[in-house]
């Protein structure tokens, strides 16, 4: 945790800052299998769930659980741009459903299928 604190006159002011590593360069190195992913879900509105670490080995319809909820996987896109002539990963992507969310998507896509 960092803090600053300086004084102003007759008053103080304190400012704290949390900041929260989640996948340190150095549990990479330990753990060759976790990269760092943008998680978001993708329920209108989309929002961001933020950067997590996970396997690389991910796929679509698998669970993760984040904050204490439970997603499924709906896509998971890599990301290149193209530098000095090589392509280089760019930007790791997950895009997940609550699991409630996507399992009622699959329930409705068999119903239209059937219709």
């Amino acid at each position: 945790m960092a803090m600053a604190s300086w004084s102003m006159g007759m008053c103080s002011y304190e400012k704290t800052r949390v900041f929260q590593v989640l996948c340190r360069k150095r549990d990479r190195e330990r753990n060759r299998d976790n990269y760092p992913y943008k998680v978001v879900e993708i329920t209108p509105p989309p929002r961001s769930l933020g950067i997590r670490c996970f396997p690389s080995n991910l796929q679509c319809g698998e669970s993760v659980t984040i904050e204490g909820q439970t997603y499924t996987i709906s896509a998971v896109t890599h990301r290149y741009q193209l530098r000095k002539g090589k392509y280089e990963p760019s930007e790791k992507r997950l895009d997940v459903l609550s699991t409630g969310r996507y399992i009622l998507n699959l329930y409705l896509e068999n119903l239209l299928e059937q219709s």
